[in-house]
């Protein structure tokens, strides 16, 4: 915002900006702050790839979810990804973070692709929730 009025003939400092924006309700938009909060114990599990060597596909794919910025809120992407081939053997939109949609995504990609020998993935809720955890184990 400093740049544009800047660019446009008008000298107004950083914190002046910043005061402003807050005073007519202008926010920037991203997401709030713990958006991947720890889950239950029993459900977390080691660091399989430590030390590990990665020589052929399907042996580690890893999982995640990052947002996207909408108009009103954010839409969550989850993709999931062969490490040794860097090939995406799945994805899926959601509006929401909730663990089935990324368990869906697991589920059709094993479906297309067969099952990988370790799925990694950070220990946000969506991946320690109970039927994520017994799918995998299954």
């Amino acid at each position: 915002m400093q740049s544009m009025l800047r660019d446009n003939g008008i000298l107004a400092s950083y914190e002046r900006v910043r005061r402003l924006m807050r005073k007519a309700g202008i926010y920037a938009i991203y997401p709030k702050k713990n958006l991947s909060k720890l889950g239950a114990v029993k459900y977390i599990h080691p660091y399989l790839l430590r030390d590990l060597e990665i020589t052929r596909v399907h042996q580690v794919w890893e999982i995640d979810i990052t947002y996207i910025p909408m108009a009103s809120g954010f839409m969550y992407l989850t993709a999931i990804i062969d490490v040794y081939s860097r090939y995406i053997v799945g994805w899926g939109l959601s509006n929401s973070l909730e663990a089935n949609h990324s368990l869906d995504v697991v589920k059709k990609a094993i479906e297309v692709h067969g099952k990988p020998e370790i799925l990694n993935s950070d220990q946000g809720i969506q991946f320690i929730c109970k039927a994520y955890v017994d799918y995998l184990k299954d």
